[in-house]
């Protein structure tokens, strides 16, 4: 999804500030966001090789193109979904987005149900990844990471740190300079809220699926959890390739956490390492904190 100089040249408004352009950015965005989802949706699909008659959900995060019938509606009939499949359409959540996503599926895939996640768009990236339960082993189902826990908290006066809204000229976002320092001050006390039940508190015994802000929220992370940059290896990655995408960009960290730890002869599709985490972090300030197990590599696409 890009715009073109033609484009640019006829609708002006779009590289003014403060101008009037909401409407020329949704015509663009509610054409663009499905067929984008469609792309990334079709590839978890493809990998998972089970039918598309075989999702039973589908849930679709987005920040951009605001419509109705909506981008889940339109991604469904796009992939050939069953008419009766259940659907979730989660908007404007921004960079948590993916995380609350992943904690909606978790819940449901609990009672059997195989569900398509698809998350996008902020800086034209897509995401999608099937989430179920049970993986039946005789159709070569083969799971690369098991949600553990999954659960969301908000940091208390923290309401001003990250904004956005939606005005005339599209989607205004503002954020904090100190919006790296409340995440930072707060993510020990996430960490042992969600690994205290499973008996871990050794940080640096975890591998780690950070969404990656900005490089101030990644180094506030690193220093205090005492880690070293090489954890943080699969969101400073995503971070330089593709910058921040708001809900799809977790999702692509974990999918480099899968990739650079079979590619590096690991273990476990979790850097060799059996436990991990993954966060979003988004306007609240809105925290989602996910437990992960890692599958061997060996078993995983």
């Amino acid at each position: 999804m890009y715009l073109t100089e033609a484009m640019l040249k006829e609708n002006p408004n779009l590289t003014i500030y403060k101008a009037p352009s909401f409407d020329i950015r949704q015509e663009i965005l509610v054409t663009e966001v499905p067929k984008l989802g469609m792309e990334a949706a079709l590839k978890a699909i493809k990998e998972w090789g089970q039918p598309t008659s075989k999702i039973t959900h589908l849930i679709f995060c987005t920040s951009s193109g605001i419509d109705m019938p909506s981008a889940d509606h339109k991604l469904a009939k796009l992939i050939g979904l069953k008419p009766s499949v259940q659907r979730f359409m989660i908007y404007n959540q921004g960079c948590f987005g993916g995380a609350s996503a992943l904690r909606l599926a978790k819940d449901l895939a609990e009672n059997n149900a195989n569900i398509l996640i698809d998350s996008a768009i902020f800086a034209d990236g897509a995401a999608a990844l099937v989430v179920g339960s049970n993986p039946i082993a005789s159709i070569n189902e083969r799971p690369s990471f098991q949600i553990v826990a999954a659960s969301q908290t908000f940091i208390p006066e923290s309401d001003d740190m990250l904004i956005g809204k939606v005005r005339e000229m599209g989607i205004e976002c503002y954020m904090s300079r100190d919006l790296p320092k409340y995440i930072a001050n707060n993510i020990v006390q996430c960490m042992a809220e969600a690994f205290t039940p499973f008996g871990i508190t050794e940080w640096e015994n975890l591998f780690y699926v950070v969404h990656p802000g900005g490089a101030a929220i990644l180094k506030g992370v690193e220093e205090k959890l005492g880690l070293n940059k090489e954890k943080l290896k699969a969101s400073w990655h995503v971070l330089s390739e593709y910058g921040n995408m708001r809900s799809p960009t977790v999702v692509f960290v974990l999918n480099e956490m899968r990739k650079m730890s079979m590619l590096e002869g690991k273990a476990t599709t979790g850097a060799g390492l059996e436990w991990g985490v993954l966060f979003g972090f988004g306007q609240g300030l809105t925290v989602e904190t996910i437990v992960l197990r890692s599958i061997a590599t060996n078993t995983a696409p």
